[in-house]
């Protein structure tokens, strides 16, 4: 689940430090709403997901997981490639775009990575930061039933990024293609089983911890890092420069 996922990979980074207790977050109008569908995703994440992530990773060696996390990251480093020229960072699309070129021919379809030994990091951008970068204000906080925390900009820009993945135009059968998004899906998730147990012990509030933390999460990258100082008015989030 994206709940549980970008809240372990902040806890990891350290991105956000301390617990989160309640709400009270301007950005987060629609709290009474995004609680119950919050408490749903979590209980669906808890007992039919995690569970069948656990099963993923006792079943198959470790060199089979990467491989195939690094197959669905190569599809996925097409469209950062895309998003990077189209927020303007033209060096990072053709750093991209030759990552692709790398991973898939000496990396056999993307499952070895080549590229980042060879000093190509991979990077992290979607068409919600390209809105973000082009100065579209993120709006309120949702959540999203299965899919986790959004915003209103953001929830618009996974309409693009869905129609843009590779995976939905790499064949024409509905269960190979749903296939490779379960496939997809459980690779992501058995990826952080471990880190977030950590969750479970550091919020109080699990809701406003991961509310906090993917919105501090979503700000740091349409900034790239280096975020402006935060204002009063949070829906007024426009980048001044990438």
């Amino acid at each position: 689940m994206e709940v549980k996922r970008l809240c372990a990979a902040l806890l990891l980074s350290g991105t956000v430090a301390g617990c989160a207790t309640s709400g009270g977050n301007p950005a987060d109008p629609l709290e009474r709403i995004n609680r119950p569908i919050f408490a749903f995703n979590d209980a669906t994440d808890r007992w039919l997901f995690t569970p069948v992530a656990k099963g993923y990773r006792f079943v198959l060696p470790g060199f089979v997981r990467t491989g195939i996390s690094n197959f669905f990251s190569n599809l996925d480093d097409v469209w950062v490639s895309v998003n990077d020229v189209l927020q303007g960072k033209f060096q990072g699309g053709l750093e991209d775009f030759t990552r692709v070129i790398f991973n898939t021919t000496f990396g056999i379809g993307g499952l070895f990575d080549f590229a980042s030994p060879v000093g190509l990091a991979k990077h992290n951008e979607d068409f919600g930061q390209t809105l973000g970068a082009w100065g579209v204000a993120s709006g309120p906080y949702v959540v999203i039933p299965f899919l986790g925390p959004s915003t209103f900009r953001d929830g618009f820009g996974l309409i693009f990024d869905y129609n843009a993945d590779l995976v939905y135009w790499a064949t024409d059968s509905v269960p190979v293609r749903n296939s490779l998004y379960a496939t997809r899906a459980l690779s992501n998730r058995a990826k952080l089983l471990d880190a977030t147990s950590l969750l479970e012990q550091a919020a109080l509030d699990r809701y406003a911890f991961v509310r906090d933390a993917w919105l501090q999460r979503r700000r740091n990258l349409v900034y790239d890092g280096n975020p402006p100082r935060e204002r009063d008015d949070e829906s007024d989030d426009e980048p001044t420069s990438k």
